[in-house]
């Protein structure tokens, strides 16, 4: 993005809008009596029968085409949808990737075969996905990949290490950056990515549990695991432009904003509650949930403006990273602000 083409407003259209109450009736349904700690995991909660049952309404794969089992709508509606998922805490994470990025990237750069075999499964809620991009000492420096496919007569062997990989214990596949010629100091030539069933001979998943005990992040250890021709996505060595493209897909949208947002609400709830027994809330209490309020509303603007992009058919790489890094940062001041 540059200040010769700014990020013009954007809104939601009358059809995207329309959505809202179905998936708000659905949620009251799934959600009833789910606890507000439970529900303030969100993206990050695991529920694989959740996630069929929004596939049964047909939203899982929403932008996909009809004929792979989507519902074939535009960004603007999985928008709503994924503003009111996430807005309620619902526990999505169990597709979120497959939806948000692999099957995306899998319908822009799939064979037709690809197409026909994962596509469908996504969009029923029976194939679930995670990334392998990071690797030990490379921090967010993706382009510095070791782990490598070497070419043989049939197929490829792949040998390496993936890290911080979310929910690779419970995923089927992972999408993985790997090097298939030239070396680290190349950078992004020779980079190919490939669809790795984890179920193969040679794959060691270990998870690592964080503070908070959860063990959502996990290391994946390849060993002479030996993949199809057909595991290949796209072109060999187009692997760095079909990851940007991915990237606009997650970057773009409301995850990050609305990631504490059944924390934003508890806490209002209490301030209410607070309020009424003593008159009213405190002007710096009261100064916070402003400030909280505007922040988001202005970012809420900033991603429909971005997926407008989505919506045209262009690939917002820059505008889809700034949003991340704005989103990510007010994920972690909310409940900082809170504390306070």
């Amino acid at each position: 993005m540059s200040l010769a083409q700014p990020l013009s407003l954007a809104f939601l259209p009358s059809h995207a809008l329309a959505m809202r109450q179905e998936v708000r009736a659905f949620l009251d349904e799934h959600l009833r009596g789910m606890p507000a700690d439970r529900r303030a995991r969100s993206w990050m909660g695991f529920d694989a029968s959740f996630s069929q049952a929004m596939a049964r309404q047909g939203w899982v794969g929403v932008t996909l085409p009809q004929a792979y089992g989507g519902a074939g709508l535009d960004p603007f509606c999985r928008f709503v949808l994924v503003e009111e998922m996430l807005a309620r805490g619902a526990p999505v994470s169990a597709h979120w990737i497959a939806d948000r990025q692999s099957g995306p990237l899998i319908h822009k750069f799939g064979s037709a075969v690809q197409k026909a075999f994962y596509l469908p499964k996504i969009c029923a809620a029976e194939a679930f996905f995670c990334i392998g991009m990071s690797e030990p000492q490379s921090g967010s420096d993706l382009v510095s990949v070791r782990t490598r496919a070497v070419k043989q007569d049939k197929g490829w062997k792949l040998n390496g290490q993936k890290l911080w990989t979310t929910n690779a214990h419970r995923s089927h596949y992972m999408i993985a950056l790997v090097r298939t010629s030239g070396t680290t100091d190349d950078r992004q030539q020779g980079l190919s990515q490939f669809i790795v069933d984890l179920s193969l001979p040679g794959i060691r998943v270990r998870s690592i549990e964080d503070l908070t005990g959860d063990a959502h992040f996990n290391e994946v250890f390849f060993d002479d695991v030996v993949l199809a021709d057909d595991a290949l996505i796209g072109t060999e060595g187009a692997g760095w432009q079909q990851v940007t493209a991915e990237l606009a897909f997650e970057r773009s949208g409301p995850e990050r904003i609305y990631s504490s947002m059944v924390l934003l609400d508890a806490w209002l709830a209490y301030l209410r509650k607070s309020a009424s027994a003593s008159g009213g809330a405190t002007e710096p209490q009261a100064r916070l949930a402003g400030r909280i309020v505007i922040q988001l509303a202005v970012l809420r603007s900033m991603s429909i403006a971005t997926t407008s992009r989505l919506a045209a058919g262009e690939s917002p790489v820059i505008e889809a990273a700034l949003m991340k890094d704005l989103g990510t940062q007010l994920e972690q001041d909310i409940p900082a602000w809170i504390a306070e």
